[in-house]
């Protein structure tokens, strides 16, 4: 009974332990967006931005290649911020396609309510 009871434990441990990797993994759509300037206006989803100061033409592109972070917006409106290998060297894989519709795949996690994606590749959907 023991050893049964030990396999059983030691099955339950490493269910637990794979778990959450697997099921963690998924591809989301959405158009790349600049996460601050969304926060601070709703329609700042493209490359040019409405800021309380104005206007500011590529305003999108210039933060992501200051490294401000990045985001997918989804057709339903849900917001996942970008991380891993994607955002490294302030964004160098993302700046290209901001404001572009991609797929990326990779580990989705939730802390506080807040999504993200951690990924190192994306895939063109549209521009």
């Amino acid at each position: 009974m023991r050893k049964l009871m030990a396999a059983f434990a030691v099955l339950a441990f490493a269910a637990l332990l794979t778990a959450p990797a697997l099921a963690a993994t998924e591809t989301v759509t959405g158009k790349v967006i600049d996460q601050s300037c969304y926060s601070a206006d709703k329609s700042n989803t493209g490359v040019d931005h409405k800021m309380k100061q104005g206007d500011v033409k590529d305003c999108a592109i210039a933060c992501a290649k200051k490294g401000r972070p990045l985001a997918l917006l989804t057709t339903d409106g849900k917001v996942y911020t970008i991380a891993g290998g994607l955002t490294a060297n302030n964004n160098e894989k993302l700046v290209a396609h901001v404001s572009h519709t991609v797929a990326i795949t990779g580990d989705v996690t939730t802390k506080d309510g807040a999504m993200s994606i951690s990924s190192d590749a994306l895939k063109m959907v549209s521009r």
